[in-house]
Protein backbone atom coordinates (compact mmCIF):
# COMPACT_ATOMS: atom_id res chain seq x y z
CA UNK A 1 0.00 0.00 0.00
CA UNK A 2 1.39 3.37 -1.00
CA UNK A 3 1.73 6.43 1.21
CA UNK A 4 -1.33 8.07 -0.36
CA UNK A 5 -3.45 4.96 0.23
CA UNK A 6 -2.35 4.88 3.87
CA UNK A 7 -3.51 8.46 4.41
CA UNK A 8 -6.74 8.02 2.45
CA UNK A 9 -7.51 4.53 3.78
CA UNK A 10 -10.38 5.56 6.15
CA UNK A 11 -11.99 7.71 3.45
CA UNK A 12 -11.54 4.95 0.85
CA UNK A 13 -13.38 2.53 3.16
CA UNK A 14 -16.21 5.07 3.63
CA UNK A 15 -16.45 5.65 -0.15
CA UNK A 16 -16.48 1.91 -0.85
CA UNK A 17 -19.09 1.34 1.87
CA UNK A 18 -21.49 3.94 0.38
CA UNK A 19 -20.99 2.61 -3.15
CA UNK A 20 -21.63 -1.00 -2.12
CA UNK A 21 -24.72 -0.10 -0.06
CA UNK A 22 -26.21 1.90 -2.94
CA UNK A 23 -25.39 -1.01 -5.28
CA UNK A 24 -27.13 -3.42 -2.90
CA UNK A 25 -30.20 -1.17 -2.85
CA UNK A 26 -30.30 -1.06 -6.65
CA UNK A 27 -30.00 -4.85 -6.82
CA UNK A 28 -32.79 -5.13 -4.23
CA UNK A 29 -35.18 -3.06 -6.38
CA UNK A 30 -34.49 -5.20 -9.44
CA UNK A 31 -31.29 -4.17 -11.23
CA UNK A 32 -28.77 -6.84 -12.24
CA UNK A 33 -25.87 -7.20 -9.81
CA UNK A 34 -23.17 -7.14 -12.46
CA UNK A 35 -24.86 -4.44 -14.50
CA UNK A 36 -22.72 -1.50 -15.55
CA UNK A 37 -25.55 0.89 -14.75
CA UNK A 38 -25.85 -0.48 -11.21
CA UNK A 39 -22.26 0.58 -10.48
CA UNK A 40 -22.57 3.84 -12.42
CA UNK A 41 -25.63 4.73 -10.36
CA UNK A 42 -23.80 3.70 -7.19
CA UNK A 43 -21.28 6.48 -7.97
CA UNK A 44 -24.21 8.87 -8.54
CA UNK A 45 -25.62 7.74 -5.19
CA UNK A 46 -22.25 8.39 -3.54
CA UNK A 47 -22.33 11.93 -4.97
CA UNK A 48 -25.86 12.57 -3.70
CA UNK A 49 -25.01 11.32 -0.20
CA UNK A 50 -21.91 13.51 0.01
CA UNK A 51 -23.74 16.59 -1.29
CA UNK A 52 -26.57 16.11 1.21
CA UNK A 53 -24.05 15.88 4.05
CA UNK A 54 -22.37 19.16 3.08
CA UNK A 55 -25.57 21.19 2.51
CA UNK A 56 -24.84 23.38 5.60
CA UNK A 57 -21.40 24.15 4.19
CA UNK A 58 -22.96 25.00 0.83
CA UNK A 59 -25.20 27.67 2.35
CA UNK A 60 -22.21 28.93 4.31
CA UNK A 61 -20.31 29.20 1.02
CA UNK A 62 -23.13 31.20 -0.62
CA UNK A 63 -23.27 33.58 2.34
CA UNK A 64 -19.48 33.94 2.51
CA UNK A 65 -19.13 34.67 -1.21
CA UNK A 66 -21.88 37.28 -1.02
CA UNK A 67 -20.35 38.92 2.07
CA UNK A 68 -16.85 38.96 0.54
CA UNK A 69 -18.16 40.71 -2.57
CA UNK A 70 -20.20 43.27 -0.64
CA UNK A 71 -17.33 44.15 1.68
CA UNK A 72 -14.95 44.92 -1.19
CA UNK A 73 -15.81 48.64 -1.62
CA UNK A 74 -14.97 49.28 2.05
CA UNK A 75 -11.89 47.10 1.73
CA UNK A 76 -10.65 49.24 -1.17
CA UNK A 77 -11.08 52.39 0.94
CA UNK A 78 -9.05 50.76 3.70
CA UNK A 79 -6.28 49.81 1.25
CA UNK A 80 -6.15 53.37 -0.10
CA UNK A 81 -5.92 54.67 3.46
CA UNK A 82 -2.74 52.65 4.09
CA UNK A 83 -1.43 52.72 0.52
CA UNK A 84 1.90 54.48 1.17
CA UNK A 85 2.40 53.28 4.75
CA UNK A 86 4.87 50.42 4.89
CA UNK A 87 5.98 50.55 8.52
CA UNK A 88 5.10 47.51 10.67
CA UNK A 89 2.76 49.46 12.97
CA UNK A 90 0.64 50.67 10.04
CA UNK A 91 0.55 47.21 8.50
CA UNK A 92 -0.52 45.69 11.79
CA UNK A 93 -3.21 48.33 12.21
CA UNK A 94 -4.47 47.71 8.66
CA UNK A 95 -4.72 43.97 9.33
CA UNK A 96 -6.65 44.65 12.56
CA UNK A 97 -9.09 46.94 10.71
CA UNK A 98 -9.51 44.36 7.95
CA UNK A 99 -10.38 41.64 10.48
CA UNK A 100 -12.83 44.01 12.18
CA UNK A 101 -14.42 44.69 8.79
CA UNK A 102 -14.75 40.96 8.12
CA UNK A 103 -16.38 40.42 11.53
CA UNK A 104 -18.78 43.34 11.03
CA UNK A 105 -20.04 41.96 7.72
CA UNK A 106 -19.84 38.28 8.76
CA UNK A 107 -17.38 37.57 5.94
CA UNK A 108 -14.81 34.76 5.96
CA UNK A 109 -12.30 34.44 3.10
CA UNK A 110 -12.02 30.67 3.65
CA UNK A 111 -15.71 29.76 3.96
CA UNK A 112 -16.31 30.08 0.21
CA UNK A 113 -13.82 27.24 -0.40
CA UNK A 114 -15.14 24.80 2.22
CA UNK A 115 -17.36 22.60 -0.03
CA UNK A 116 -14.57 22.14 -2.59
CA UNK A 117 -11.89 21.56 0.05
CA UNK A 118 -14.05 19.01 1.86
CA UNK A 119 -14.76 17.11 -1.36
CA UNK A 120 -11.13 16.88 -2.46
CA UNK A 121 -10.22 13.97 -0.10
CA UNK A 122 -13.38 12.14 -1.27
CA UNK A 123 -12.43 12.89 -4.86
CA UNK A 124 -8.96 11.36 -4.43
CA UNK A 125 -10.31 8.45 -2.37
CA UNK A 126 -12.74 7.56 -5.18
CA UNK A 127 -9.85 7.89 -7.63
CA UNK A 128 -7.79 5.38 -5.61
CA UNK A 129 -10.76 2.97 -5.16
CA UNK A 130 -11.40 2.86 -8.91
CA UNK A 131 -7.69 2.43 -9.65
CA UNK A 132 -7.57 -0.44 -7.15
CA UNK A 133 -10.45 -2.40 -8.70
CA UNK A 134 -8.14 -4.32 -11.08
CA UNK A 135 -5.58 -5.46 -8.48
CA UNK A 136 -8.37 -6.18 -5.97
CA UNK A 137 -10.27 -8.32 -8.50
CA UNK A 138 -7.06 -10.23 -9.38
CA UNK A 139 -6.12 -10.73 -5.71
CA UNK A 140 -2.91 -8.68 -6.02
CA UNK A 141 -4.03 -5.60 -4.09
CA UNK A 142 -1.31 -4.77 -1.54
CA UNK A 143 -3.84 -3.42 0.95
CA UNK A 144 -5.45 -6.82 1.52
CA UNK A 145 -8.42 -8.75 0.16
CA UNK A 146 -10.94 -5.95 0.42
CA UNK A 147 -11.58 -2.21 0.81
CA UNK A 148 -14.25 -2.16 3.47
CA UNK A 149 -17.23 -4.16 2.11
CA UNK A 150 -15.77 -4.05 -1.43
CA UNK A 151 -14.37 -7.59 -1.73
CA UNK A 152 -12.80 -9.46 -4.65
CA UNK A 153 -16.12 -10.52 -6.20
CA UNK A 154 -17.68 -7.06 -6.10
CA UNK A 155 -14.45 -5.51 -7.37
CA UNK A 156 -14.54 -7.84 -10.38
CA UNK A 157 -18.12 -6.76 -11.10
CA UNK A 158 -17.25 -3.07 -10.81
CA UNK A 159 -14.11 -3.53 -12.93
CA UNK A 160 -16.16 -5.01 -15.77
CA UNK A 161 -18.95 -2.42 -15.52
CA UNK A 162 -19.24 0.04 -18.40
CA UNK A 163 -20.91 3.34 -19.30
CA UNK A 164 -21.99 3.23 -22.95
CA UNK A 165 -19.36 0.54 -23.52
CA UNK A 166 -16.52 2.32 -21.66
CA UNK A 167 -15.23 0.71 -18.41
CA UNK A 168 -15.71 3.10 -15.48
CA UNK A 169 -12.16 2.47 -14.23
CA UNK A 170 -10.47 3.51 -17.53
CA UNK A 171 -8.91 6.91 -18.27
CA UNK A 172 -8.41 8.79 -21.53
CA UNK A 173 -4.62 8.27 -21.48
CA UNK A 174 -4.60 4.63 -20.33
CA UNK A 175 -6.34 3.13 -23.37
CA UNK A 176 -6.54 3.22 -27.15
CA UNK A 177 -10.22 2.22 -27.17
CA UNK A 178 -12.10 4.96 -29.12
CA UNK A 179 -15.27 4.35 -27.09
CA UNK A 180 -13.44 5.16 -23.86
CA UNK A 181 -11.97 8.32 -25.42
CA UNK A 182 -15.36 9.55 -26.69
CA UNK A 183 -17.13 8.93 -23.37
CA UNK A 184 -14.25 10.56 -21.48
CA UNK A 185 -14.26 13.66 -23.71
CA UNK A 186 -18.03 14.05 -23.34
CA UNK A 187 -17.77 13.81 -19.54
CA UNK A 188 -14.84 16.27 -19.47
CA UNK A 189 -16.85 18.77 -21.53
CA UNK A 190 -19.85 18.30 -19.23
CA UNK A 191 -17.66 18.76 -16.16
CA UNK A 192 -16.05 21.95 -17.56
CA UNK A 193 -19.31 23.50 -18.76
CA UNK A 194 -21.11 22.86 -15.46
CA UNK A 195 -18.14 24.30 -13.55
CA UNK A 196 -18.31 27.47 -15.67
CA UNK A 197 -22.06 28.01 -15.26
CA UNK A 198 -21.92 27.24 -11.53
CA UNK A 199 -19.33 29.99 -11.03
CA UNK A 200 -21.14 32.40 -13.36
CA UNK A 201 -24.46 31.88 -11.59
CA UNK A 202 -22.87 32.65 -8.22
CA UNK A 203 -20.81 35.71 -9.19
CA UNK A 204 -22.72 37.42 -12.00
CA UNK A 205 -26.40 36.92 -11.16
CA UNK A 206 -26.30 37.17 -7.36
CA UNK A 207 -24.17 40.26 -6.87
CA UNK A 208 -25.11 43.95 -7.14
CA UNK A 209 -23.35 46.01 -9.81
CA UNK A 210 -21.43 47.96 -7.15
CA UNK A 211 -19.86 44.73 -5.86
CA UNK A 212 -18.69 43.61 -9.31
CA UNK A 213 -16.27 46.48 -9.88
CA UNK A 214 -13.39 45.58 -7.58
CA UNK A 215 -10.20 43.46 -7.73
CA UNK A 216 -11.76 40.44 -6.01
CA UNK A 217 -14.73 40.40 -8.41
CA UNK A 218 -12.35 40.60 -11.37
CA UNK A 219 -10.29 37.77 -9.89
CA UNK A 220 -13.39 35.58 -9.48
CA UNK A 221 -14.42 36.40 -13.04
CA UNK A 222 -11.00 35.27 -14.22
CA UNK A 223 -11.31 32.04 -12.22
CA UNK A 224 -14.70 31.49 -13.85
CA UNK A 225 -12.85 31.02 -17.16
CA UNK A 226 -9.68 29.40 -15.81
CA UNK A 227 -11.20 26.60 -13.69
CA UNK A 228 -13.03 24.91 -16.60
CA UNK A 229 -9.76 24.87 -18.55
CA UNK A 230 -7.94 23.33 -15.58
CA UNK A 231 -10.54 20.56 -15.36
CA UNK A 232 -10.47 20.08 -19.12
CA UNK A 233 -6.70 19.49 -19.20
CA UNK A 234 -6.51 17.45 -15.99
CA UNK A 235 -9.61 15.36 -16.77
CA UNK A 236 -7.68 13.11 -19.17
CA UNK A 237 -5.98 11.58 -16.11
CA UNK A 238 -9.21 10.80 -14.23
CA UNK A 239 -11.10 7.47 -14.45
CA UNK A 240 -14.57 7.67 -15.97
CA UNK A 241 -16.09 6.99 -12.53
CA UNK A 242 -14.40 10.10 -11.09
CA UNK A 243 -15.62 12.19 -14.03
CA UNK A 244 -19.15 10.91 -13.33
CA UNK A 245 -18.81 11.94 -9.68
CA UNK A 246 -17.58 15.46 -10.49
CA UNK A 247 -20.13 16.08 -13.25
CA UNK A 248 -23.05 14.99 -11.05
CA UNK A 249 -21.67 17.09 -8.19
CA UNK A 250 -21.55 20.16 -10.47
CA UNK A 251 -25.12 19.57 -11.65
CA UNK A 252 -26.22 19.30 -8.03
CA UNK A 253 -24.44 22.60 -7.23
CA UNK A 254 -26.12 24.35 -10.16
CA UNK A 255 -29.58 23.25 -9.06
CA UNK A 256 -28.93 24.04 -5.42
CA UNK A 257 -27.56 27.50 -6.27
CA UNK A 258 -30.45 28.23 -8.63
CA UNK A 259 -32.99 27.46 -5.90
CA UNK A 260 -31.10 29.41 -3.20
CA UNK A 261 -30.47 32.49 -5.37
CA UNK A 262 -34.08 32.47 -6.60
CA UNK A 263 -35.47 32.39 -3.06
CA UNK A 264 -32.83 34.49 -1.25
CA UNK A 265 -31.04 36.78 -3.73
CA UNK A 266 -28.46 39.35 -2.67
CA UNK A 267 -29.99 42.84 -2.34
CA UNK A 268 -29.43 44.97 -5.43
CA UNK A 269 -28.48 42.02 -7.65
CA UNK A 270 -30.03 40.94 -10.95
CA UNK A 271 -31.58 37.97 -9.13
CA UNK A 272 -33.21 40.36 -6.62
CA UNK A 273 -34.70 42.43 -9.44
CA UNK A 274 -36.16 39.34 -11.11
CA UNK A 275 -37.60 38.12 -7.80
CA UNK A 276 -39.23 41.53 -7.20
CA UNK A 277 -40.85 41.30 -10.64
CA UNK A 278 -42.18 37.80 -9.89
CA UNK A 279 -43.61 38.96 -6.55
CA UNK A 280 -45.26 41.99 -8.19
CA UNK A 281 -46.89 39.81 -10.88
CA UNK A 282 -48.11 37.33 -8.27
CA UNK A 283 -49.66 40.10 -6.16
CA UNK A 284 -51.26 41.63 -9.25
CA UNK A 285 -52.90 38.29 -10.12
CA UNK A 286 -54.38 38.17 -6.61
CA UNK A 287 -55.65 41.74 -6.89
CA UNK A 288 -53.26 43.02 -4.20
CA UNK A 289 -51.39 46.33 -4.34
CA UNK A 290 -47.63 46.36 -4.99
CA UNK A 291 -45.32 45.82 -2.04
CA UNK A 292 -44.54 49.56 -1.87
CA UNK A 293 -48.20 50.39 -1.30
CA UNK A 294 -48.40 48.71 2.08
CA UNK A 295 -51.18 49.05 4.58
CA UNK A 296 -51.58 52.55 6.00
CA UNK A 297 -49.85 53.41 9.25
CA UNK A 298 -52.64 54.36 11.63
CA UNK A 299 -51.92 56.57 14.61
CA UNK A 300 -54.00 56.21 17.75
CA UNK A 301 -56.49 59.07 18.26
CA UNK A 302 -58.43 60.06 21.37
CA UNK A 303 -61.84 58.44 21.77
CA UNK A 304 -64.74 60.14 20.07
CA UNK A 305 -62.71 61.13 16.99
CA UNK A 306 -62.60 59.29 13.69
CA UNK A 307 -59.33 57.43 13.11
CA UNK A 308 -57.49 59.18 10.30
CA UNK A 309 -54.91 56.97 8.52
CA UNK A 310 -51.60 58.47 7.59
CA UNK A 311 -49.25 56.84 5.13
CA UNK A 312 -45.52 57.31 4.99
CA UNK A 313 -45.56 57.84 1.24
CA UNK A 314 -48.41 60.37 1.27
CA UNK A 315 -47.26 63.66 -0.14
CA UNK A 316 -47.84 66.79 1.91
CA UNK A 317 -50.41 69.21 0.53
CA UNK A 318 -48.91 72.39 -0.82
CA UNK A 319 -50.42 75.72 -1.72
CA UNK A 320 -52.62 78.15 0.25
CA UNK A 321 -55.61 76.86 2.12
CA UNK A 322 -58.98 77.40 0.41
CA UNK A 323 -61.27 79.76 2.33
CA UNK A 324 -64.90 78.59 2.10
CA UNK A 325 -67.60 81.12 1.25
CA UNK A 326 -69.29 82.86 4.14
CA UNK A 327 -72.39 81.07 5.36
CA UNK A 328 -71.43 77.72 3.89
CA UNK A 329 -71.67 74.51 5.90
CA UNK A 330 -67.92 74.07 5.82
CA UNK A 331 -67.41 77.53 7.29
CA UNK A 332 -69.75 76.96 10.23
CA UNK A 333 -68.99 73.31 10.97
CA UNK A 334 -66.89 72.59 14.09
CA UNK A 335 -65.14 69.83 12.17
CA UNK A 336 -64.13 72.29 9.51
CA UNK A 337 -62.59 74.53 12.11
CA UNK A 338 -60.41 71.68 13.23
CA UNK A 339 -59.34 70.86 9.67
CA UNK A 340 -61.21 67.52 9.59
CA UNK A 341 -62.26 65.94 6.30
CA UNK A 342 -65.69 64.58 5.26
CA UNK A 343 -66.49 60.91 5.87
CA UNK A 344 -66.00 59.99 2.17
CA UNK A 345 -63.29 62.11 0.69
CA UNK A 346 -60.77 62.25 -2.12
CA UNK A 347 -57.35 62.77 -0.54
CA UNK A 348 -54.58 64.94 -1.84
CA UNK A 349 -53.09 61.97 -3.72
CA UNK A 350 -56.34 61.29 -5.60
CA UNK A 351 -57.48 58.20 -3.65
CA UNK A 352 -61.04 57.79 -2.39
CA UNK A 353 -61.32 56.81 1.29
CA UNK A 354 -64.36 55.29 2.92
CA UNK A 355 -65.81 55.72 6.39
CA UNK A 356 -63.12 53.43 7.79
CA UNK A 357 -60.44 55.75 6.48
CA UNK A 358 -59.05 53.20 4.00
CA UNK A 359 -58.83 53.07 0.24
CA UNK A 360 -60.10 50.05 -1.70
CA UNK A 361 -56.54 48.75 -2.15
CA UNK A 362 -55.75 49.16 1.55
CA UNK A 363 -59.01 47.45 2.49
CA UNK A 364 -58.18 44.49 0.23
CA UNK A 365 -54.70 44.26 1.76
CA UNK A 366 -56.21 44.31 5.25
CA UNK A 367 -58.63 41.49 4.40
CA UNK A 368 -55.78 39.45 2.87
CA UNK A 369 -53.64 39.82 5.98
CA UNK A 370 -56.57 38.91 8.27
CA UNK A 371 -57.23 35.73 6.26
CA UNK A 372 -53.52 34.88 6.31
CA UNK A 373 -53.46 35.30 10.11
CA UNK A 374 -56.50 33.03 10.42
CA UNK A 375 -54.84 30.34 8.27
CA UNK A 376 -51.67 30.50 10.38
CA UNK A 377 -53.69 30.23 13.60
CA UNK A 378 -55.61 27.24 12.23
CA UNK A 379 -52.38 25.52 11.15
CA UNK A 380 -50.84 26.11 14.59
CA UNK A 381 -53.96 24.67 16.24
CA UNK A 382 -53.88 21.54 14.08
CA UNK A 383 -50.17 21.08 14.82
CA UNK A 384 -50.82 21.43 18.56
CA UNK A 385 -53.66 18.88 18.41
CA UNK A 386 -51.46 16.44 16.47
CA UNK A 387 -48.77 16.70 19.15
CA UNK A 388 -51.31 16.02 21.89
CA UNK A 389 -52.55 12.89 20.10
CA UNK A 390 -48.99 11.55 19.91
Amino acid sequence: MGFLDTILSPIMVAVAWIMVRVHDLLVFIGMAGGSGWAWVLSIVGLTVVIRILIIPLFFKQIKASRSMQLVQPEMQKLQKKYKNKTDPASRQKMQAEMMALYREHGANPFSSCLPILLQMPIFFALFRVLNSLGPLAEGTYVGGDNIGPLDQELAAQAESSTLFGAPISETFLSTTDPTVKVVTVVLIILMSVTTFFTQRQLTMKNMPASALDNPMARQQKMLMYILPLVFAFSGVNFPIGVLIYWSVSNLWSMGQQFYTIRKQPAPGSEAARLRAERVAKKRARRGLPPVEESTAVVEEQPRGQRVQPKRKDRAKKTGPATIPPAGSTAATSPDAAEGDEPEDDITGDGEVRGKDGLTDAERAQKRYEERAAQRRAAAAKRKSQAKKKK
